[in-house]
């Protein structure tokens, strides 16, 4: 059986009011982008089982703005160890999973150095590297177990960035 990861940083956070960094919300740009991405999510069957979440209201507004746009999708569990995670930590808290399509939603430069280490090949995208905003990676495992998921055993299946979708 082969699992599968959907991994997404946050969408363009607000730095306008002087607000604590967990409780930034989205700009206008991130709201948009959040939209645009599921949309994406909803089409081809690409929605998640399970969502995983850091608790910074910026993730967890881009996934409910993820999920009305995509008219579907679980409500997300907030995860206390995924606000501002090491990679390691993001593996840690994946390897926990259950389900056959979990996602998961966080920060960089955690997310970034989680999805540079996980796969065995990156994408050729130019944007892979840095992992902006909104940045989401579809990640396939030949495994049955969560728990044995490690480091470059997961394979791409897709990778896009907000602005490759309109």
């Amino acid at each position: 059986m082969t699992l599968r990861l959907t991994l997404i940083r946050h969408a363009k956070s607000s730095w306008a009011d002087p607000l604590d960094d967990i409780d930034r919300p989205l700009n206008k740009r991130g709201r948009k982008a959040a939209d645009v991405l599921g949309h994406w999510l909803a089409e081809d069957r690409r929605m998640p089982e399970r969502v995983f979440c850091s608790p910074a209201h910026r993730t967890s507004e881009t996934w409910e703005r993820i999920r009305a746009a995509a008219g579907t999708g679980p409500a997300a569990t907030d995860v206390e160890a995924l606000y501002n995670a090491t990679a390691q930590t993001i593996l840690d808290t994946l390897r926990t999973a259950q389900g056959q399509h979990v996602a998961l939603i966080g920060h960089n430069p955690g997310i970034g150095a989680f999805a540079a280490r996980i796969v065995s090949d990156r994408p050729e995208h130019e944007r892979y590297g840095d992992y902006p905003t909104g940045a989401t990676t579809i990640i396939d495992f030949d495994t049955s177990d969560w728990s044995e998921v490690g480091w470059g055993s997961g394979v791409v299946a897709e990778f896009v960035i907000p602005a490759d979708l309109g």
